[in-house]
């Protein structure tokens, strides 16, 4: 009996063994645990049978818009308070070529909870006409990061915009939180993004897209927010926002929903995409991940493709939140020791969507787990922050990717910042995700073909072993071996 498992061992080895002549080139980087950082690698020991993943590109899915993340006060601010040589070192580090080359990003119009403070840019009451609007208030940080980003992005980089919510006096409750646009300013408001293209445009800033409105299920005691019905966003979007964007002559992107990916969403996927005359107007629906630290809710994002097969789907807004940084330790950033929101506040028949989770995992799950299921855009939230997980004026603290002590001008590259560049620079706009097989359960595995032919693979090892798997092309192979919780990018030149 041991001597025929020993031939079927031998045989399958001998199977998945690369030869000279059908031997798969590849280019391979990985991020572990045991501290790899993008670190290239070109030797593996295969010890036994591995398991396969087969790459299959005539299955063609969606077409990838993008990668990146949001220019906030918070983060502009930052940057002004380091040295000339680390401010650059970060702005090299998101869109340098040497670095994670951010294709797709977000901005906040008006003042959010990472702000230093309230603000809007139109602060006068009664301004039907707007004549007050002024974008004065970005001058001094957003755009000079924006503008510093530009010179050193080769490829360039889309920008969306998003409002937490209109100025308090567009508003029933007078209020920055919560409440509702009155509906005698539907079209004030609407002219208040265009007005908002115009200004940025000026600055040499073009906008690709906006969300018609942060987290539209919105708050009433916490940071900027207003709220929306489905219909509600719907009708002003058909009525109000599309009519003006289009007849000011404005190419852009509109974006529905903007919360979180549970089953809420639904209702707002319908009301955006049954009705033909708002449909028109939705160029897709943006969607956040709070809703769990661990459950990307394919079946809801099925809903939602299957709702607008050729519109966008991209995942707005993500961070480690209600967190304070940990300074300096990569391990704690491969731990299970965070917790989010819904840790200490999440209803209790939800408390299982909200266990302590694996920071690097969270990232790379989710961005796996929505791009198997037809979200084309995957936008991070603040790309800096300092020690305390701010600025913001509410004091909401959470975690990015890039940490900075500025009073001693000193950055810290969190796993997260290395764990985003595994997509971000290897997947780039226009890439096309294509099909696989894989026989291994506990690897994660994505797969994208880009503009210029090359293949871009991400898998995700979660387990306390090395794998070895045997990746295929056709009829060229290659075999690789995948630390223990690591996650690698595989680069096939065609």
């Amino acid at each position: 009996m041991n001597y025929r498992i020993n031939l079927i061992l031998l045989a399958t080895a001998m199977l998945g063994a690369c030869t000279a002549e059908n031997k798969l080139e590849v280019q391979v980087y990985e991020t572990s645990a045991d501290g790899n950082k993008l670190k290239p690698l070109s030797e593996f020991q295969i010890e036994g049978p591995a398991s396969q993943i087969n790459l299959r590109p005539a299955q063609k899915f969606q077409t990838i818009t993008g990668f990146g993340g949001s220019f906030t006060e918070a983060s502009a601010s930052l940057l002004n308070q380091l040295s000339k040589e680390n401010r650059q070192e970060i702005i090299q580090a998101y869109f340098g070529s040497e670095g994670a080359r951010y294709s797709l990003t977000r901005t906040h119009m008006n003042s959010c909870d990472f702000s230093v403070s309230n603000y809007s840019y139109a602060p006068e009451e009664g301004d039907m006409e707007l004549k007050s609007f002024s974008i004065e208030e970005d001058r001094d940080d957003i755009i000079p990061m924006i503008r510093e980003a530009m010179e050193v992005s080769e490829d360039g980089f889309k920008i969306m915009a998003s409002p937490w919510t209109a100025p308090p006096w567009m508003k029933d409750n007078k209020d920055w939180r919560g409440g509702k646009l009155l509906p005698e300013y539907y079209d004030t408001w609407a002219l208040f993004f265009s007005k908002y293209i115009d200004a940025y445009k000026e600055e040499g800033i073009d906008i690709w897209g906006f969300t018609v409105e942060n987290e539209p299920l919105g708050n009433d005691n916490n940071w900027e927010s207003m709220h929306y019905t489905p219909e509600e966003m719907s009708l002003f979007v058909k009525n109000h926002l599309g009519p003006k964007l289009e007849s000011d002559g404005h190419d852009v992107k509109i974006l529905g929903y903007d919360q979180n990916r549970g089953e809420e969403m639904k209702e707002w996927i319908r009301a955006m995409f049954e009705d033909e005359d708002a449909a028109k107007y939705f160029d897709g629906t943006a969607v956040h991940w709070y809703a769990s630290t661990f459950d990307w809710f394919p079946e809801n994002l099925q809903f939602a493709h299957n709702a607008a097969p050729n519109k966008h789907i991209i995942q707005s807004e993500a961070c480690v939140d209600a967190q304070v940084p940990v300074w300096q330790d990569d391990k704690w950033y491969w731990s299970k020791e965070a917790t989010d929101w819904g840790w200490d506040w999440a209803p209790e028949e939800d408390k299982h969507l909200h266990p302590k989770y694996v920071p690097v995992y969270r990232y790379a799950r989710d961005i796996i787990g929505c791009m198997n299921n037809w979200v084309d855009g995957w936008v991070d939230w603040n790309m800096v922050l300092d020690r305390q997980g701010g600025p913001n004026w509410f004091k909401n603290w959470c975690v990015a990717p890039v940490i900075v002590d500025p009073d001693q001008d000193q950055v810290y590259f969190t796993p997260l910042y290395y764990t985003m560049a595994h997509f971000s620079k290897f997947i780039r706009p226009g890439a096309v995700r294509i099909g696989f097989d894989n026989d291994d359960e506990t690897l994660m595995v994505t797969a994208a073909q880009n503009p210029d032919g090359s293949i871009a693979v991400v898998v995700l090892n979660q387990a306390n072993d090395d794998k070895e798997f045997n990746l295929s092309l056709g009829e060229s192979n290659s075999n690789i071996t995948i630390s223990a919780r690591a996650i690698q990018t595989i680069v096939i030149k065609q």
